[in-house]
């Protein structure tokens, strides 16, 4: 079992930015890809970004690229997620999952393992 608590979210201005922090229990999560999502009020949850076992590799979705960056701390079994130049389209629940044995691209196609309660973010215009 792998137990995923997020922190970090919070009200922001537009512009503006946050960093969300995932932090592992009960496993090593070298063993994990992880992954950030986003559910919003009436939408379905969404990959944000995800990232290799090693780190090496990162994939985003096309509206956070180029603004948001995932990292891993495999020694403080920690995942990050930088935030920068929030919209408020950038407005949800965000969720921090974990996938065994999985890659980067495959957390945004396949059911992941397993997931934190999730931390708002909110952007005002």
């Amino acid at each position: 079992q792998v137990q995923l608590v997020e922190s970090g979210g919070g009200l922001v201005q537009a512009g503006g930015s946050l960093r969300l922090s995932c932090a592992a229990s009960g496993r090593t999560i070298s063993d994990y890809a992880m992954g950030w999502f986003r559910q919003a009020p009436g939408k379905e949850r969404s990959i944000v970004a995800a990232i290799s076992r090693s780190g090496i590799t990162t994939t985003y979705a096309e509206s956070v690229k180029g603004r948001f960056t995932i990292s891993r701390d495999n020694a403080k079994n920690m995942v990050s997620l930088q935030m920068n130049s929030l919209k408020p389209e950038d407005t949800a629940v965000y969720y921090c999952a974990a996938k065994y044995k999985s890659t980067a691209q495959a957390m945004g196609i396949t059911s992941s393992d397993y997931w934190g309660q999730g931390t708002q973010v909110t952007v005002s215009s």
